[in-house]
């Protein structure tokens, strides 16, 4: 997949495109359909399918104290954008330039003379030009006139989310993790929700105090994170073919007790991702790790006691094999992608509470 930052590293070989557009955040089921309907265009057409996003979120540019928590990383959404089979994303800066445009000029420079499309598809509540005045049947009437094809997509609903019919969307999704449904993001996005980053030096006091080493991790503010509390999860090594100093093999899955908090009961004030990985000892530390939330535990408690809190902790493992045992959905996420028949055998370990051998 061809990555494009900007209009200008267009190739001139270019010659006819399928597009769609759109932020893509969290890259949920709804957005899924608008990629899937133009890699089936592209392939059936012999075109090439090219992605149009944007980073930053234009909400960023113009009214910063607006602007929504990313729910993944630019690097994660082209992830997941490759695996659907996109040949090209053009990534748009979105400037305050870019945003003057006319629906007629943003159809005319960028689809017409730098992509030359030939099919465009957006979904039905798709705004563009200046002061967002463009809407789908705008689109429809400009393209008709430069003999692009367009096709709208409606929005996707779910009843299964919630009580009533519920609007897939990346606000929906931030909801969701508001309120540490995990279950209910991952149905929305159609995967688990995942959050990426290195591994590094927390307080100490997991392995030494408690018995309980874990994998922290800290993200920046504008990235959204599940509610404080504890979670069943899977943790995963990335970007290292370097053997690791301990039982753990990146690239395989590894159940996890994962914390999200400020960890009350020591009064620490920075928030944090901490996954104990179950029954495994590894050196982590300059590694970085996704981490992907299955289901909610329970909240984030104060302590009056250290065996008041390992006693938590214990019973927060138990709870976590059980959740993970039922997972089958697992098999059908992205997390399989990096499961190997060795991390097949360590997840059924892992599951059954087996040997740090």
């Amino acid at each position: 997949m061809n990555i494009w930052q900007g209009m200008d590293e267009i190739p001139e070989r270019v010659e006819s495109s399928v597009i769609t557009i759109g932020v893509f955040d969290g890259v949920h089921r709804g957005h899924q359909e608008l990629i899937s309907a133009a890699v089936r265009k592209a392939r059936a057409t012999g075109q090439q399918s090219v992605l149009i996003t944007f980073d930053p979120h234009p909400v960023s540019v113009f009214l910063p104290e607006r602007a929504p928590l990313a729910l993944s990383s630019f690097d994660q959404r082209m992830s997941v954008v490759e695996k659907m089979g996109i040949d090209n994303v053009m990534v748009i800066d979105f400037t305050v330039e870019m945003a003057g445009w006319s629906p007629q000029e943003y159809v005319d420079r960028l689809l017409v003379n730098k992509l030359h499309a030939s099919h465009v598809i957006i979904g039905e509540n798709f705004t563009f030009g200046k002061d967002a005045v463009g809407t789908p049947e705008i689109m429809r009437q400009l393209c008709a006139a430069r003999g692009i094809g367009v096709d709208v997509v409606q929005l996707l609903h779910d009843k299964t989310l919630a009580d009533g019919e519920i609007l897939v969307c990346s606000t929906a999704v931030r909801k969701y993790l508001m309120a540490g449904n995990v279950a209910a993001a991952r149905r929305a996005l159609g995967r688990p929700f995942s959050v990426y980053g290195p591994i590094v030096r927390g307080a100490g006091r997991g392995g030494k105090e408690l018995g309980f080493p874990t994998a922290n991790q800290y993200f920046p503010e504008n990235l959204a994170l599940p509610a404080d509390g504890v979670y069943a999860g899977w943790l995963v090594v990335e970007g290292s073919n370097s053997p690791v100093n301990g039982n753990m093999v990146p690239g395989v899955a590894y159940a996890a007790a994962i914390s999200v908090g400020t960890n009350p009961t020591f009064g620490d004030d920075e928030r944090s991702v901490e996954s104990f990985v179950l029954d495994r000892e590894a050196d982590l530390y300059g590694y970085g790790a996704t981490v992907y939330f299955v289901d909610r535990i329970r909240s984030m408690e104060k302590y009056d006691s250290l065996d008041a809190l390992l006693e938590a902790i214990s019973r927060d493992v138990c709870s976590v094999r059980e959740v993970l045992a039922q997972d089958l959905e697992m098999r059908d996420s992205s997390v399989i992608d990096h499961d190997s028949v060795a991390g097949e055998f360590f997840l059924q370990r892992a599951l059954q509470g087996g040997s740090r051998d």
